[in-house]
């Protein structure tokens, strides 16, 4: 192909400078609730955006040490696991729970999309059902993942009572703020929206006694770390706080000395995802059209569910445009957008109702998105990590998959 010169990767390849620009300043954004962080980015050597995929090697199963139904936990939760299909529980599950029943701290590490959120959901959810004044803080980074979560919770409380209230920013306060003055036993937030209602006295923490931390190494990347402090200094003891994350950073494992009490150490390895995924780059020529050169890629019919990753949100609103008044099924996902219009788009994505999603960063993590067959970096991300998550949006669950980019 004359416009992408995939092959060419004979010669050194220049280093290639990520930076964000935009001039965001240091107030709550509207991504996921917090703060806004400038930063320039790395560099990052090209060689980095190349690898063919590793033959995908026949692992011989995970053999769970339990089963959900043999679970101490309550009948009505086990029946309605067992609803849902669900018989043997993923290592992370099987290697969590008993300990959390236990009223454990856990620290459990583990990459997306290996059953974090049952994990620390089914012994919240049984510990709710034994002592229904316990109350549970659920923190995340980005509201799409609060409200995953919440999607979760429902389907395994399913009838047993047990009301939740999702507080994240970009979405208008006053609904929130009626739905904390009900019942509730659990709130999913975003640190910064958290910490604007307790500031507005709409959210009191002093009856919370158990709090789980999810996607902890994300929120710190964000800049979110000083809020998290917070938050948990708000949370008085005696307190049971499980923390999940896929890394486990000097920051963060100071945080958890910190704030946990003799906690459990749970480390799932898996397979890195970048190694399953054919990686390579589409190098522009001087004067070529980088949307042409795009164009002309996703009209290919190996381009099937396509997410594509924009370094601003004004880039990924121009581009998902340019690309629906091509013809193309486009879509976008970004902080300037209102929640509503977020979670459709993103409904139409998962429901293959649109086949290109156009994203910023808030998509690169904690988001559980089946069938992406390729995902493209239509400007370089910021650092080498945010590149290994932004990829790792494909190639999920044993299925190939392809990164591409724009260089």
């Amino acid at each position: 192909m004359q416009r992408s010169d995939f092959k060419n990767v004979n010669k050194r390849p220049p280093r290639t400078r990520a930076s964000f620009q935009g001039g965001q300043t240091n107030k709550f954004n509207r991504d996921g609730g917090g703060r806004a962080k400038r930063f320039a980015g790395s560099y990052i050597d090209v060689n980095k955006f190349i690898n063919k995929a590793q033959p995908i090697e026949e692992q011989a199963p995970y053999v769970p040490e339990t089963t959900f139904a043999e679970f101490k936990i309550n009948d009505a939760l086990k029946k309605n696991i067992a609803d849902r299909k669900f018989v043997h529980p993923t290592p992370i599950q099987d290697k969590t729970i008993a300990l959390s029943l236990e009223g454990k701290d856990v620290i459990g590490l583990a990459n997306t999309g290996t059953g974090k959120t049952g994990a620390f959901l089914i012994p919240m959810i049984n510990k709710i059902l034994s002592n229904p004044a316990e109350k549970l803080l659920v923190v995340v980074p980005t509201r799409e993942l609060a409200i995953q979560i919440e999607d979760e919770l429902r389907a395994f409380a399913k009838g047993l009572g047990i009301q939740s209230v999702v507080v994240v920013g970009g979405a208008n306060i006053r609904p929130q703020i009626q739905r904390l003055r009900s019942r509730h036993n659990i709130v999913i937030g975003t640190p910064g929206r958290l910490k604007d209602l307790i500031q507005r006295k709409n959210l009191h923490l002093s009856g919370f006694h158990n709090v789980v931390l999810d996607e902890a190494d994300r929120m710190l990347d964000m800049g979110f770390i000083d809020d998290i402090k917070l938050l948990l200094s708000m949370i008085k003891g005696p307190r049971q706080t499980l923390f999940f994350s896929a890394t486990l950073s000097p920051e963060i494992e100071n945080l958890t000395k910190q704030f946990l009490t003799d906690p459990v150490k749970i480390s799932i390895r898996t397979v890195a995802t970048s190694a399953q995924i054919n990686q390579d780059v589409i190098r522009l020529k001087p004067g070529e059209d980088k949307i042409e050169v795009l164009h002309d890629l996703l009209i290919k019919t190996d381009f099937q569910k396509v997410l594509i990753f924009s370094r601003t949100k004004h880039g990924a609103e121009k581009l998902s445009r340019a690309l629906h008044s091509r013809g193309l099924k486009a879509e976008s996902i970004h902080g300037d957008k209102s929640h509503a219009k977020r979670q459709r788009a993103l409904k139409l994505f998962k429901e293959n109702i649109v086949d290109i999603l156009v994203a910023t960063d808030v998509a690169s993590r904690g988001l559980d998105i089946p069938d992406v067959s390729h995902v493209i970096n239509f400007d370089v991300p910021a650092t080498h990590d945010d590149y290994v998550h932004r990829i790792g949006r494909t190639g999920r669950a044993g299925k190939a998959g392809t990164a591409l980019t724009f260089v």
